[in-house]
């Protein structure tokens, strides 16, 4: 009676601790009673743990979750991932696994596609390593079968292009080095397919990563573009918009020596255009020299309102991708503000201007 008693307690426990939520998992793991099963999500590129639910006697467990995204839900065994799901807001999804992670669902489309997407993705890793284990000269067939791999999954995320299960596609790897979609050009595809996801999950930050990425990827292609100009320039030319709303490109600067300058409209960096480039620029621009000044603000109008308000009387352009400029990779902008002097047509590597007395210095032994 009293055992009764001690499984009716563990039972109401179990419901509770799903009252008030508006998603339910529950399920059955074999071989693992009154076990701890860590439920984990995936927050955009590492596993966040949200609980740990026991189970009965008999293996058994429920959770409840509340949700207004989906999420990619997995469940640990100890160290060993015996489930992997996608849960939406309203979801009652049941699970039966094992403690090695042999699983089923029932209760989740999303989650079925996801298992499959898993399955395809173990079977291709097993092949390459069988191939690499096996073939004493394995490179064509490791080519073949990447080919192979690559072309059904692009087939997959183009057929499913309204699933989240498109995103870990997009971010797989065949080692540590190579990813499935290892070209810049598959940036053009994964736009696309957030474009669609958009639609169905605006708010999803599984979404924002999968955008992230495809700009990332459209802003390598564009730097590669830069690239071949500059080998007749000697440096990566910039074309972006002035005060006018006219593009102006850092090459139609035709000077003894242009500094390039990337600042924000933030109180300080305004404060050193006043302080420090103004009295600069009026010693030495009647020797020859001007500012290409590149504003990173994605607020545009704060940038110039800024210029107005200062009279800054250089090339004044902004580039209101702001951090996601492909020119914040191009010229290697890792703070601000930043600089580069262009002399005679060609980035001087000098170093250590960083300082007005030495940037000062730097221009009277160059310009005179």
């Amino acid at each position: 009676m009293k055992s009764c008693k001690l499984f009716l307690l563990a039972g109401l426990a179990a419901l509770a601790s799903c009252t008030g939520k508006n998603t339910t998992l529950s399920g059955v793991v074999a071989d693992a009673p009154e076990a701890d099963i860590v439920v984990k999500s995936l927050d955009v590129n590492r596993f966040k743990v949200l609980d740990t639910v026991k189970t009965n006697a008999a293996g058994e467990f429920r959770y409840g979750l509340e949700l207004t995204e989906p999420e990619f839900v997995y469940l640990f065994y100890k160290d060993r991932q015996i489930a992997s799901l996608v849960l939406q807001k309203g979801d009652k999804v049941s699970v039966k696994t094992d403690t090695l992670g042999a699983y089923s669902t029932e209760g989740s489309e999303e989650s079925l596609k996801l298992q499959k997407v898993e399955n395809s993705y173990n079977a291709f890793m097993r092949d390459m390593a069988r191939i690499l284990r096996e073939d004493p000269t394995p490179d064509k067939a490791l080519s073949r079968r990447y080919i192979e791999y690559y072309r059904d999954r692009v087939g997959y995320v183009l057929s499913n292009s309204r699933s989240l299960t498109t995103v870990p596609v997009f971010f797989q790897q065949v080692n540590e080095n190579l990813q499935v979609f290892d070209q810049p050009t598959d940036g053009i595809l994964m736009a696309s397919v957030a474009d669609s996801l958009a639609l169905a999950y605006p708010e999803s930050r599984y979404v924002n990563v999968l955008r992230k990425e495809a700009d990332r990827r459209k802003n390598i292609m564009e730097l590669a573009a830069k690239i071949q100009d500059a080998g007749s320039i000697g440096y990566f030319d910039i074309e972006l918009p002035g005060m006018d709303g006219k593009k102006v490109k850092l090459s139609d600067v035709e000077t003894k020596m242009v500094m390039l300058y990337f600042w924000s409209s933030t109180a300080e960096q305004k404060m050193f255009n006043i302080s420090a480039l103004l009295p600069l620029y009026e010693e030495f621009h009647p020797k020859g020299l001007e500012i290409y000044a590149v504003a990173l603000d994605t607020d545009k109008t704060a940038w110039a309102t800024a210029v107005r308000n200062q009279k800054l009387p250089w090339v004044n352009v902004c580039d209101t991708r702001g951090a996601a400029s492909p020119y914040v990779q191009s010229y290697g902008v890792a703070s601000l503000p930043m600089l580069w002097m262009i002399k005679d047509g060609t980035i001087d590597p000098v170093t250590g201007l960083g300082n007005i007395d030495a940037l000062k210095a730097y221009l009277k032994k160059n310009l005179r």
